[in-house]
């Protein structure tokens, strides 16, 4: 059966889906050679309440949200609108980055390849168009970057592996 059939089987529904798989273009995911299994110095799975660089701002069931006392935040080197770091059942498990303006996708994009690894520049895998996401898989971690260009905005996830199958759907970090 010919995509154009099964397009229009689907309805209404099957255009749009198709609309949005073409607007999201992702990049291969880069293998990261040397994990750090965690952030910024901060293992996975450790308990961030006990810790005076963060203030808790959200707690729900078994989540908890900080943000780092330090402001304006950064990421490496560069200003940054925010930085959450997001624990499940007291342990570290998330930090979610949100920025604004291409200045600053191109300097983080920067940090992050010379911290994870490089992208693969082989022509079709770099991520173009309106939305363009990037992602590095390690053994414990995973760094997703989703950048969309015609809003001018970024947002990345760093994830601990382990405790990334016993995040609710609905985390809040979740969503732009």
């Amino acid at each position: 059966m010919t995509l154009a059939r099964r397009l229009a089987q689907a309805g209404p529904w099957g255009g749009i889906v198709l609309c949005l798989a073409l607007q999201t273009t992702p990049a291969a995911a880069v293998p990261i050679a040397d994990d750090p299994n965690g952030f910024e110095g901060i293992p996975w799975g450790t308990t961030l309440s006990d810790r005076d660089r963060f203030v808790l701002i959200e707690e729900a069931d078994h989540i908890q949200t900080y943000e780092p006392k330090e402001q304006p935040p950064r990421l490496g080197a560069t200003p940054v609108e925010s930085i959450r770091f997001t624990t499940f059942q007291n342990r570290f498990g998330r930090v979610t980055v949100r920025y604004s303006s291409t200045v600053t996708h191109d300097s983080i994009l920067a940090y992050l390849q010379s911290t994870y690894g490089p992208l693969d520049r082989t022509p079709g895998q770099i991520a173009v168009g309106p939305v363009r996401v990037y992602a590095w898989h390690g053994f414990h971690t995973d760094v997703t970057l989703r950048f969309e260009s015609s809003l001018d905005r970024g947002i990345i996830f760093f994830e601990g592996r382990t405790l990334r199958e016993r995040w609710p759907e609905e985390s809040p970090s979740t969503v732009f």
